[in-house]
């Protein structure tokens, strides 16, 4: 028996992965059991409304442009042809702010509506990249990369001296709070660092420049299923481009190799260590975890909203585990 009866998927997002949240959002809706209404939701900018509504075990209906209904942020509710609807449950699939750092977990945490994702503490932790290695650096199942943190306003040439004396070059510049590869470059130089950083000044107002470390690229993905962490089968990501950059992410210029051609014991190890740090960080729900496997495991960074379009990674891990997406979905959903 299920613990709810409506469920709303609420995509899009403040951010400029909004229009890969809006798939993922779509994709996810269209996969959540029949035996749930599901209520599709665009939040922007603070206007939140239905754009799509599929009734229990009925066909789905779309709401056109202006007469979409809004939400009640009072009660997290939507009245639709003179039917209030209060919503039992939220599937959150915004791809940055407000739905990966914290603020909407937050809200929902106080109206008291239970939803898919990490807690708002640690939505909070996890987003920002140098938050989310801090936490992790003195654990000893894990490696991070030697970094620097850089706020807004920073003197450049003092940063760049920093860089020099402290990380070898290529670096990696990355806003510490953006997905999507959004506002990184692989800085190969002092010369290229000052507009790689004001570069990623353009998606968040601080900013980590990260030691380049060299060997494959892994992700794993984690969930609770009843008091088990349980995991996915392993991606190796092999990239034409540079690195894995928006590029390659969306436009088709990589190989997504799923399960990746790994030994059992780096399959086991890799595995472990993704349900070690989804324990340590005090997860919940669906985490996917990336690495670069060299001379040891280094962490990349934690995605706690990970991509759920057709052609997304988790997708492709939920098939190559021999699991229905609608199945998966249900133990996401009732484990929340």
């Amino acid at each position: 028996m299920s613990n709810y009866k409506s469920i709303a998927v609420i995509y899009g997002s403040d951010s400029s992965e909004w229009e890969v949240a809006c798939r993922s959002g779509e994709f996810t809706a269209s996969r959540i059991d029949e035996k749930y209404d599901v209520y599709e939701i665009l939040a922007r900018f603070g206007k939140w409304s239905v754009v799509a509504v599929r009734k229990s075990n009925s066909m789905r209906v779309t709401f056109p442009e202006g007469s979409q209904p809004e939400i009640d942020k009072t009660d997290f509710s939507v009245s639709i042809l003179g039917e209030k609807v209060k919503f039992d449950y939220a599937y959150i699939m915004q791809h940055g702010r407000p739905g990966e750092n914290g603020l909407l977990q937050g809200y929902l945490e106080m109206i008291g509506v239970p939803y898919s994702s990490c807690n708002a503490f640690v939505s909070a932790v996890t987003f920002d990249k140098f938050s989310c290695k801090t936490y992790l650096r003195d654990v000893d199942f894990i490696s991070c990369a030697p970094d620097l943190f850089v706020r807004l306003g920073a003197d450049l040439k003092e940063v760049a001296a920093k860089v020099s004396a402290n990380l070898q070059y290529p670096v990696f510049v990355k806003p510490t709070d953006s997905g999507s590869s959004f506002g990184i470059t692989k800085v190969k130089c002092e010369e290229e660092l000052e507009s790689a950083i004001n570069c990623a000044y353009r998606e968040s107002s601080t900013v980590l420049i990260e030691q380049g470390v060299t060997g494959r690229e892994l992700t794993c993905a984690a969930y609770i299923d009843g008091d088990e962490v349980k995991t996915l089968p392993i991606i190796e990501i092999v990239t034409s481009n540079e690195y894995f950059d928006y590029d390659a992410k969306y436009n088709g210029n990589s190989q997504e190799i799923c399960p990746a051609p790994v030994s059992e014991e780096e399959k086991a190890h890799i595995q472990d260590t993704t349900a070690r740090i989804y324990r340590q960080l005090g997860c919940k729900g669906l985490v996917r975890v990336d690495y670069i496997m060299g001379d040891k495991l280094w962490f990349l960074e934690v995605n706690t909203i990970p991509g759920m379009t057709s052609a997304s990674l988790v997708p492709k891990m939920v098939r190559t585990a021999g699991m229905d997406m609608t199945e998966f979905l249900n133990i996401i959903i009732e484990n929340s």
